[in-house]
């Protein structure tokens, strides 16, 4: 190896060392804590999803439909 080859390997060799102090530092949570929460959310938003009431939750309006008309035409 010559000696830029090596700096270059020291330098992807530090910036891995560094991504991995930021990856060990990062705060975690449990799985079964996450899943209870994600569970809690999913059953407080369920009233305003439409595909499981079958129903848009603004008095039938639909939520996705484009309120300007088509310049174009």
């Amino acid at each position: 190896m010559d000696s830029r080859s090596r700096a270059a390997n020291i330098s992807n060799l530090k910036r891995a060392v560094e991504q991995l102090r930021r990856e060990a530092s990062a705060n975690r949570m449990w799985v079964s804590q996450a899943c209870s929460s994600l569970i809690d959310y999913c059953d407080k938003q369920r009233q305003y999803d439409m595909l499981l009431t079958g129903e848009p939750p603004n008095n039938g309006e639909n939520p996705f439909k484009d309120r300007r008309p088509c310049r174009l035409l």
